[in-house]
């Protein structure tokens, strides 16, 4: 019987309930398969025509995601049989995917990013693709392959990121970590032999220095309140600031995704955009004047509250996020002018409402309610941020040395 190769919706969803797409290759009335690595509800998925319905809003780029992978399987099939090579369907997957030792650092990372945008993962795609655009300069040339990134390339880019990009050392160690990322894909793949893995061990060290994480307090927020002199589009930042603010933080492009309708009973519910948690609490009193602030421009009840993305097409991915990306920008311009007006030093910037009610929070709450607050899956990661708000007992300690 002859092999056939031909794209499905595997059974077995992940954890989030989405069902994985991949390539089914059967001889024989033997099948096996392997995955594209995209996952879809069960919902969308054409049995008949064997693709993504306009249900999903990435259904295009999936159906062409699928075309060139069913084109990928049946040319190696077909090569496979032209030398008569087909024997059972598992001997024609692994020859078909079989790792290309030739495939270059910069090749698997451009696969990398297509993965990402494919998925709409654009945040960690514009993120990523400042790294590659960081390796690239810094090499050249397009032709890098695994072997040449050994510990003397990755010192020599270290110097070349601080000295000519000005990168600090965080940043550095984000690119690092990228390239570890890429590494590690490329050892599981087989493309390069682990003895040539650079990092760890007595090789390159990925260490994050200490960050400074400096909320602002209790006076400063009610000097913020009570400015009056605001321009329209200042006095908009300071409302989606303490908005974030009293709902414990709320990051931004969950507070721009706010609709009307996730406000029940005097509680707004709503799903994390970064990890799809959903979370209920309650609105204070402070929010739901700046609620009433919106509630003249509410057009219906499944309306977004804040006219950030009110004109995007929510069918479009990247238009969302190149919305609220530029929301937070203009936010963080005002919020300079608001930071002036109320004579703050300290930086003040969007994602400074999350430091904020840390610092106020201090070890005031229990770590596991704040935890549910911060919507943290570990604890550890509660206890670790909560960490940088914490001085009471240092300063007590220190008093209880020197006060004689």
């Amino acid at each position: 019987m002859a092999a056939s190769t031909q794209i499905t919706l595997r059974k077995k969803p992940n954890k989030k309930g989405l069902y994985p797409l991949a390539i089914r290759i059967t001889k024989n009335r033997r099948s096996t398969y392997r995955h594209i690595g995209q996952y879809i509800d069960i919902e969308d998925w054409d049995e008949a025509n064997k693709s993504v319905k306009k249900s999903n809003p990435n259904s295009k780029k999936l159906n062409e995601l699928i075309s060139a992978k069913v084109k990928e399987a049946n040319k190696g099939l077909i090569s496979l049989q032209a030398k008569d090579k087909d024997a059972t369907a598992f001997y024609i997957k692994k020859e078909i995917y079989k790792p290309s030792q030739k495939l270059s650092f910069l090749e698997l990372a451009q696969e990398h990013l297509d993965e990402l945008e494919v998925s709409n993962k654009h945040n960690r795609l514009s993120s990523d693709t400042c790294y590659v655009g960081y390796i690239l300069k810094f090499n050249k040339s397009k032709q890098l392959t695994f072997k040449e990134i050994d510990e003397r390339f990755l010192k020599k880019l270290k110097i070349y990121l601080i000295k000519e990009n000005s990168l600090c050392l965080t940043s550095v160690m984000n690119v690092f970590v990228f390239i570890r990322m890429l590494y590690n894909k490329a050892l599981k793949a087989r493309i390069v032999k682990k003895k040539l893995y650079p990092f760890g061990g007595d090789r390159i060290k990925i260490k994050f220095p200490e960050t400074e994480k400096i909320g602002l307090n209790a006076k400063e927020i009610l000097r913020i309140e009570a400015l009056t002199n605001l321009s329209y589009n200042e006095m908009h930042a300071r409302n989606v600031w303490l908005y974030s603010f009293n709902l414990a933080g709320v990051r931004v492009s969950d507070a721009l995704r706010t609709r009307w309708s996730d406000i029940k009973d005097n509680r707004l519910y709503y799903r994390m955009g970064k990890n799809s948690k959903l979370l209920s609490l309650k609105i204070p009193v402070k929010v739901q004047e700046i609620l009433n602030f919106y509630m003249t421009d509410k057009r219906e009840n499944n309306d977004f509250i804040f006219p950030e993305l009110k004109k995007a097409n929510l069918k479009d991915s990247k238009d969302v996020f190149r919305k609220m990306k530029t929301g937070n920008k203009k936010f963080n311009y005002y919020l300079k002018s608001i930071a002036k007006k109320a004579e703050i030093e300290k930086k003040l910037t969007m994602h400074i409402a999350r430091h904020s009610f840390g610092n106020i929070a201090s070890d005031a709450i229990h770590p596991l309610m704040l935890q549910k607050l911060y919507r943290h899956s570990d604890l550890k990661t509660t206890l670790n941020y909560q960490a940088n708000f914490i001085y009471k007992d240092a300063d007590d300690a220190l008093d209880s040395v020197i006060n004689f």
